[in-house]
């Protein structure tokens, strides 16, 4: 995936030393064969993943799925059609086109010709799937890119490997997207920090306290490139084909499960702030929105995330 991962788990007081020690092997050996086995499935970087040979497949392709992968896209295509195309995973070709994905970086925009070309190819709804069959028929010239839910899924795949081994006080993370269970040390609760999107440098937003709960963050600030003066962030919107524009810098999501953290925190990047509010509050979504003004940045918070912050 491109980044590096972390466990943290409380151990049994009644743990020994050296079983701690064991467990720990253990649990590494075990976290980097799964995920190993979930890029295997769903990158785009490597070019005999199962998702790249569903990629090159030439023509109207249907291919039977192995279930993590079908998964995968059954929750983007939930996200996918509440957030009325926010969240697309169709919208590869783009990225590719603005230099954000496994084609390389470039540094000139492209042109409008060269947008509207790819257009024809987005869309959720070119990727139809088959429950009986846990098959998917991908219409021809799409391709689909995960890397907006793929990371959220490995988190939960941690965790659920992390509870495998009789383990509920933890912490996992994976780039940044987090996991927590339970408590740590002295019943106290997990404390992440919510980076501000200032960029050049790094500094804590807010901090706050969880568990029981998943922690996604989505932003503009870091993956970018400017021309002319221009900044273009690497968050493309699936109905312009080009990088977002609004003053919306940051959303943090807090979701039982990661995968549906890291998808609606791309989602709200692209709706921009007031979309994305109004959609937190009529779904019940706890979430907090940095945007930019003319002075700064500017916080909004749902109700239910004020309750999570650490003054």
């Amino acid at each position: 995936m491109g980044t590096s991962y972390s466990v943290k788990w409380l151990a049994a007081d009644s743990a020994g030393s050296d079983q701690v020690i064991q467990q720990t092997a253990a649990l590494s050996s075990a976290a980097d064969a799964m995920l190993a086995d979930v890029n295997q499935s769903m990158s785009t970087y490597i070019t005999d993943s199962e998702l790249s040979q569903l990629n090159r497949a030439s023509g109207t392709v249907t291919q039977q799925l192995s279930e993590p992968l079908y998964q995968v896209l059954e929750l983007s295509r939930q996200i996918s059609v509440k957030s009325d195309g926010a969240f697309d995973v169709t919208v590869g070709p783009l990225v590719n086109l603005w230099g954000f994905g496994p084609d390389g970086r470039v540094t000139k925009a492209p042109s409008a010709a060269d947008i509207l070309a790819l257009q024809p190819r987005i869309g959720y709804q070119k990727v139809k799937l088959d429950a009986e069959q846990s098959a998917v028929e991908r219409a021809e010239g799409v391709y689909i890119d995960l890397s907006a839910v793929a990371k959220g899924y490995g988190v939960d795949r941690l965790a659920e490997l992390v509870e495998s081994h009789g383990i509920t006080d933890y912490l996992v993370e994976i780039g940044g997207e987090l996991r927590a269970s339970g408590l740590k040390l002295n019943d106290e609760p997990w404390l992440i920090a919510i980076e501000s999107p200032v960029s050049g440098k790094r500094a804590i937003q807010r901090i706050i306290a969880v568990n029981d709960v998943a922690v996604a963050t989505s932003g503009d600030y870091r993956n970018y490139f400017e021309e002319n003066g221009i900044r273009f962030s690497h968050t493309i919107d699936p109905a312009t084909g080009r990088p977002i524009s609004h003053k919306l810098a940051s959303v943090t999501v807090l979701r039982p499960t990661c995968a549906e953290a890291d998808a609606l925190a791309t989602a709200f990047t692209v709706m921009g702030e007031d979309k994305a509010y109004a959609y937190a509050i009529a779904n019940g979504i706890d979430a907090m929105f940095i945007v930019k003004s003319d002075t700064g940045f500017v916080e909004k918070q749902t109700p239910g995330f004020a309750a999570y912050l650490v003054e």
